[in-house]
């Protein structure tokens, strides 16, 4: 097991593992979204929960900006937050130039914007990386309009699902070596920070339903993730298409209270 640094907080582990990823991490499987059938099948949930554009939408924990261009597409004035200053560089540049759309080096957990600022959030992978998901959800309340709405992207990452399809990706791996563009989990560093999140025993909506519902939030949804699924499949290898069954993945809806 890797010793933990003394005097460094989790939330500077995660920042410095995923900065260190930034240069990577488009070139691996699941976090660059085409064009095309799989974009599309990310934008929907957006066109069907977030409301009509244009509005106000943050975006939390945006990496490289490959969300960040799709709920931008659909027309939406999108504020792009993350906590590293190296996967916001990548994001920037891919989208130099755009109008409606800033970037913001902020902490998605304590974001330090104003009450009522936004129509609606989203985020995609991120929740599993909470390290105080009450108060995050209390923030993200918070800096909501009355009204405004929540979209989340997630899974449980802890715990496979589809354990004869991660078993196939592994014998693939060593049959003919591991995917040179998939950086996946980095190994033991992931591994390490997973064991101390909140959420490292792995994510489901059965834990974060109630959690945002204490937070204030209403009109909780469960929405299937299988349309993008299946949207990645296209096109995927063998091996990437496995990928796609290994992890239990939903989409998850909520409203602010109000007019």
């Amino acid at each position: 097991m890797t010793a933990v640094p003394p005097n460094r907080d989790l939330r500077e582990d995660i920042r410095d593992y995923w900065s260190d990823r930034s240069a990577t991490f488009d070139l691996a499987f699941g976090h660059r979204i085409p064009e095309g059938p799989e974009a599309r099948a990310w934008q929907q949930p957006m066109r069907d929960h977030l409301g009509p554009a244009p509005l106000r939408v943050l975006e939390l924990a945006c990496g490289t900006g490959e969300v960040t261009r799709l709920v931008h597409d659909v027309g939406h004035d999108v504020t792009a937050l993350d906590f590293s200053e190296a996967m916001l560089a990548v994001a920037r540049a891919k989208h130099a130039g755009k109008p409606r759309l800033r970037f913001l080096l902020a902490d998605a957990g304590r974001t330090m914007e104003p009450d009522a600022a936004y129509d609606a959030i989203l985020c995609r992978h991120l929740v599993w990386t909470l390290t105080d998901p009450a108060g995050a959800f209390e923030d993200w309340l918070r800096i909501l309009r009355p009204g405004g709405r929540l979209l989340v992207y997630d899974g449980d990452w802890a715990r496979p699902k589809g354990v004869l399809a991660a078993w196939a990706v592994r014998q693939i791996d060593r049959l003919i070596g591991p995917d040179a563009a998939y950086d996946g989990a980095m190994g033991e560093r992931h591994a390490g920070i997973m064991r101390r999140l909140p959420f490292g025993a792995g994510l489901t909506p059965a834990r974060l339903v109630p959690m945002l519902a204490a937070a204030g939030f209403r009109d909780i949804g469960i929405h299937s993730h299988a349309p993008i699924a299946a949207a990645q499949r296209q096109g995927a290898g063998l091996r990437n298409r496995l990928r796609t069954r290994v992890y239990a993945r939903f989409i998850l809806t909520a409203v602010k209270p109000g007019a």
